[in-house]
């Protein structure tokens, strides 16, 4: 044990024999006793300021330790979707999505019954479980710190998809392509770990989907003006993705003229992307229906560098600059009017 000695006692051997059956006895032992007996002289005998400074410098070592010991854990999410229910995970350990991959191939192959259960009981099986609101902790942190949570994915049994996020945010792919992908990257062997990555990514390219929760770089772009409204700032995103598949509407099809009409508000004050899209479905016959959209944190920061890119391109200035400019604007008082 760290920090600590051992003491040798020399006691006659039928002495300690006798001593420690009684003790068993009281449900004790002769070390435990003699620990207590030397804790007792050290409280008695060592001065009561040497003891704090004692504790004290201990309580550090302890805490810088202990701090130490979690900067070097790693840490993977999970979202496992199945049956219409949603479960989510915390894995102390490194994975990424090769590993998801080689797991997925064997499920879809073997046909391993629900998936949640396959996972559990595969090479992920140390999984702990978390709530949706650690879940969404574990999202933020991804996007602030990656070397802390190195990989998180969501596997959704139900549609038959996989996301992960990377540093562009999230990307997401149907299960079957994903475990031909990797099928394809390890007909090799022998090569260095980058270079199945490499190879599994190129089988990847032009299979990503548009799917709710996980709106991508590729998703997002916006059109027109930037409008500041009520200390917010409204970005109207185009349309140019499957709306249908994120929002759960029907205006992707020539069976109706419904429209749709996305914005994303940036929040002035808070220097934050607004927790949800403000989304209108137009009807043909006019009704218009709000859609809810709650932007999950992957989403939220890849939304935040798209808006600061489309700022700096729209007015010269950084998000933060031009909003710094309009709140001082708004707040400076009137001027009067000369005479």
């Amino acid at each position: 044990m760290s920090n600590y000695v051992q003491l040798d006692v020399w006691f006659q051997e039928d002495k300690l024999s006798a001593l420690s059956s009684v003790l068993v006895e009281q449900g004790t032992t002769v070390e435990k006793r003699m620990q207590g007996v030397l804790l007792d002289m050290y409280e008695a005998l060592v001065p009561h300021e040497t003891q704090e400074a004692i504790r004290t410098r201990l309580d550090k070592e302890e805490a810088e330790a202990r701090a130490a010991e979690e900067a070097a854990r790693k840490y993977t999410a999970f979202c496992v979707r199945e049956n219409g229910e949603r479960s989510f995970f915390q894995l102390d350990r490194t994975e990424d999505i090769l590993e998801i991959a080689k797991f997925l191939r064997q499920y879809l192959r073997e046909e391993q019954g629900p998936g949640i259960a396959a996972l559990q009981t595969s090479a992920f099986a140390g999984m702990e479980p978390v709530t949706a609101e650690q879940y969404d902790q574990l999202l933020a942190l991804r996007m602030e710190t990656p070397d802390k949570i190195t990989g998180v994915f969501d596997l959704d049994f139900d549609k038959r998809e996989v996301s992960t996020v990377d540093a562009d945010g999230w990307k997401t792919w149907p299960m079957q392509d994903v475990s031909t992908a990797v099928y394809h990257a390890y007909r090799k062997s022998y090569l260095r770990p980058e270079q199945y990555m490499s190879r599994f990514l190129e089988k990847l390219e032009g299979k990503e989907l548009t799917s709710a929760g996980h709106l991508s770089v590729r998703d997002i772009s916006f059109a027109e003006e930037i409008s500041e409204i009520d200390s917010l700032l409204d970005f109207y995103m185009e349309t140019n993705f499957d709306v249908d598949a994120v929002f759960g509407t029907h205006v992707c099809t020539g069976e109706n003229d419904d429209t749709l009409n996305v914005y994303a508000n940036y929040d002035m004050a808070s220097g934050q992307v607004c927790d949800e899209l403000e989304v209108d479905l137009h009807r043909a016959d006019g009704r218009e229906e709000p859609v809810e959209y709650r932007l999950n944190a992957v989403e939220k920061a890849t939304l935040l560098r798209k808006m600061n890119a489309y700022c700096q391109g729209q007015t010269g200035q950084t998000l933060k600059d031009y909003s710094a400019q309009w709140m001082a604007e708004e707040m400076a008082p009137p001027t009067q009017p000369t005479m």
